[in-house]
């Protein structure tokens, strides 16, 4: 390209020999690459820390290994409350490439301090609730005054436990009796509070690049809620499956509004789901497994499948142009 501007030329022999050491001296970026090992780096130390805490617990102490954790996180919090930025509305990028990760290490070791203090001396007794509120609070303060999207998952996930803890009565949690109708219900409150937290954040502007994070975790908390009252509430479930359709319509009009293939995708997948499962219900009212009706479930599944591609390929076609 260079030569043939010259040959027109456009360009001067001297700008032609520094495009051409430009092109053999560019540049490889490794920002993904650092920023994996440093994830690692968090994620192995803390994994590390947790393996040597276990095969020495007899012989380090209960209060060594809290006065250590302590001060992992408050020296964590102490070298980022020093170098952060000033707080806005608005997107604010790290002051360096160590600032996440260290921020990341810091609300884990939170999490972990509260976690053992409750685990070895039950200071909350059987206030589990509070055991999860108070990581609950420090998380959001830290997503938002930092601005760290991977805390931000933190604490919804925390708010999750929280809301799973405080509605959801303690005889269901022991018995793991996930498919109660309670757990289920929570789900759909929870889905749908994170899907207007999302719309606040956008709509207010108050750290608007929050809004995909609330939202990838609501859409699949209520698809998830709402799949599971249709697979057991088997009495009402074609109730359950006009309900999900309608999250369903809700959320394609906005992946085609926001031109988010991903969440097109997820929300299509989930409608797959569920009207195969409605399907296959009719088709075993119509007299039960005979060789009919399998044929007729796998040409259904086969062409099911093609018209699944064709749609998702044609919707993507008009995401682009849009």
């Amino acid at each position: 390209m260079a030569s043939r501007l010259h040959d027109e030329g456009l360009i001067s022999a001297g700008s032609v020999e520094r495009i051409k050491q430009r092109q053999v001296g560019s540049l490889f970026s490794v920002h993904w690459e650092i920023k994996t090992l440093l994830y690692l780096g968090v994620l192995l130390l803390t994994g590390g820390l947790g393996i040597l805490v276990y095969k020495n617990i007899d012989t380090i102490g209960h209060q060594f290994i809290l006065l250590f954790i302590a001060l992992v996180c408050i020296g964590c919090f102490y070298y980022c409350l020093k170098n952060k930025l000033p707080f806005s509305v608005q997107r604010v990028a790290a002051p360096n490439m160590f600032f996440d990760y260290l921020l990341l290490l810091g609300c884990i070791s939170f999490i972990i301090f509260i976690g053992y203090l409750q685990y070895q001396y039950n200071v909350f007794g059987n206030r589990y609730g509070l055991a999860s509120f108070i990581p609950m609070l420090l998380l959001f303060f830290s997503a938002y005054y930092f601005d760290h999207l991977g805390v931000l998952s933190m604490g919804i996930t925390n708010l999750a436990a929280w809301m799973g803890i405080t509605v959801t009565p303690m005889q269901i949690l022991k018995t793991n009796d996930f498919n109660s109708g309670t757990i289920i219900v929570t789900g759909l409150v929870l889905g749908a509070l994170l899907i207007a937290a999302g719309l606040f954040t956008e709509h207010k502007k108050i750290k608007k690049h929050f809004e995909f994070t609330y939202t990838n975790f609501g859409v699949h908390i209520l698809f998830i809620s709402a799949l599971a009252g249709m697979f057991n509430f088997e009495d009402i479930y074609l109730l359950w499956f006009l309900f999900l359709a309608g999250i369903a319509l809700y959320f394609y009009l906005k992946a085609m509004k926001d031109r988010s293939f991903y969440l097109l995708l997820v929300t299509t997948l989930y409608a797959y789901i569920a009207f195969s499962y409605v399907f296959i219900r009719l088709l075993d009212g119509m007299g039960g497994l005979n060789e009919g009706i399998l044929y007729l479930g796998l040409i259904y599944f086969i062409v099911s499948g093609i018209l699944l591609v064709l749609f998702l390929i044609n919707a993507n076609k008009k995401i682009k142009s849009a």
